[in-house]
């Protein structure tokens, strides 16, 4: 892409904004940065944009397709590019290969954060400079420019995406579709049609969920490269053409593992896999989705099977997913434990998250930001799991409509919401009334926390600050 003497806006200074000025900078011919909170900003309003004089505009996910500077440029014929887009026309060659790192692009509702992790610590072990970066770790657009990079390990969201045009990916995978951020994009097949978008011109390898109708029916609509392989992952014993799980072991019918295609080729067993299961070997079911995904991505890039492997097995999920932050002794010498999957901000990922305990063992903290979710299927299906709910967020109807409508029966507390800084502290001690010995208090919200925390991670932290506090009050020495 050719910028020199080019006028671009940059709306939106958050961490992709300031990378794309940073980007920018020495490759446009002027470039301004949009934002109404940032003092720093070259202008702070959107109307004061000079339209005349615009030849592109570089938006940020905050902005959906509605907004009006968006409509007046797409008005104007004005491009209006994501920073996945701009990163992707202005790849610089590699110092290894003498060409453009390979992307492999992770999208879906949830697990993408975790897969795109393992792909890249899986690809690192292989000796390639491979980066996890987009939604996590470095911006996508400074990796894109960095020629020492071989591979990029991109997490890609529909917002993203939405904006995105001309992506020719090494290999994808969508993880799963389900509701969520329908308010951004107008409707779940919007929402379904930029995750899509990932799977344009796959050169290498299509990795999809072969338990999510929808993105299978995606996967086999896609226009790819002739020698594309589709690679389906499922939870259940593989068909032909996927990878999956029989009798305790991940079994491969694709071919992408050594074997040959279209008949079992044992690759690993689960329980090698310690990291992705309860202490008492139960496995984590949307973490195990998740290393398939991630398996099938960097076989599919013809990485090293046995190194790849090895790394899988060391793999630690990251920060805030379904990870143990507090134990607490029982005077029976049992324990209770307190589980942070703070990541799990809609129903579908916390109904994965639920679903990994034993029967009624799960004092669960819910609530949030619901973005428009309803919670009555999650709360019908995962009532068997749940012994008593604690209810957070400013706004709770739409959960307590949930437990009114499917479980009425299930203890519940709910939080004033008025306090922001008690909120979880509070929280905490209205499930230590419940919890006993054998339990699990599990923060898996089904929402967003941006009405009472800074982050999600915020969020985690203070839940893990939190039941450490209660342990260290309540716990047996």
């Amino acid at each position: 892409m050719n910028m020199d003497g080019k006028t671009v806006i940059v709306a939106g200074l958050g961490v992709s904004g300031q990378s794309m000025m940073e980007v920018l900078g020495s490759r446009a011919g002027r470039v301004l940065g949009v934002d109404e909170k940032k003092p720093d900003a070259d202008l702070h309003s959107f109307d004061q944009i000079d339209w005349d004089n615009t030849d592109m505009v570089m938006t940020s996910p905050v902005f959906n397709p509605r907004t009006p500077f968006i409509l007046e440029a797409q008005k104007r014929n004005i491009p209006v590019m994501s920073e996945v887009e701009l990163a992707w026309q202005l790849r610089v060659n590699s110092n290894t290969t003498g060409k453009p790192a390979q992307w492999i692009g992770i999208t879906g509702t949830n697990g993408k954060t975790s897969t795109t992790e393992m792909t890249s610590e899986m690809l690192t072990a292989c000796g390639l400079a491979a980066p996890a970066v987009g939604n996590i770790g470095k911006a996508v657009s400074h990796a894109a420019v960095d020629p020492a990079n071989d591979v990029l390990c991109v997490e890609l969201s529909s917002f993203q995406l939405h904006f995105t045009y001309s992506l020719e990916l090494d290999c994808a995978a969508i993880t799963n579709i389900a509701d969520d951020h329908l308010d951004w994009h107008g409707g779940i097949e919007n929402y379904a049609a930029d995750k899509a978008k990932v799977f344009h011109n796959v050169k290498k390898a299509l990795v999809y969920n072969a338990d999510d109708e929808r993105v299978t029916k995606l996967a086999f609509a896609a226009q790819t490269a002739p020698e594309c392989r589709r690679i389906g992952f499922t939870l259940a014993e593989p068909k032909d053409g996927q990878i999956g799980v029989k009798d305790g072991w991940i079994v491969d019918m694709s071919g992408i593992a050594g074997g040959e295609a279209g008949k079992s080729f044992q690759v690993a067993k689960v329980t090698d896999f310690t990291h992705l299961t309860e202490p008492d070997g139960t496995v984590y079911p949307h973490l195990l989705a998740d290393a398939l995904t991630a398996l099938a991505l960097v076989l599919g890039l013809g990485a090293d099977k046995d190194k790849a492997l090895a790394a899988l097995k060391q793999f630690t999920p990251g920060g805030h997913r379904i990870q143990t932050v507090a134990v607490a002794k029982t005077s029976d010498g049992g324990t209770i434990r307190f589980v942070d999957d703070s990541k799990a901000t809609n129903a579908h990922a916390a109904k994965a998250s639920l679903n990994s305990f034993a029967d009624k063992s799960v004092v669960w903290i819910a609530g949030g930001l619901a973005k428009g979710g309803r919670f009555e299927q999650l709360v019908a299906d995962q009532a068997h799991t749940i012994k008593a709910a604690i209810i957070i967020g400013k706004d709770q109807q739409p959960m307590l409509d949930a437990f009114k409508a499917s479980a009425p029966d299930i203890p519940m507390s709910i939080i004033d919401p008025t306090d922001n800084d008690t909120v979880m502290a509070r929280a905490i001690d209205a499930a230590g009334t419940y919890a006993q010995s054998g339990d699990v208090v599990l923060m898996a919200p089904a929402c967003a926390s941006m009405d009472q925390f800074k982050s999600y991670a915020d969020r985690g932290n203070q839940f893990a600050q939190q039941a450490q506090r209660w342990v260290n009050e309540h716990g047996e020495a």
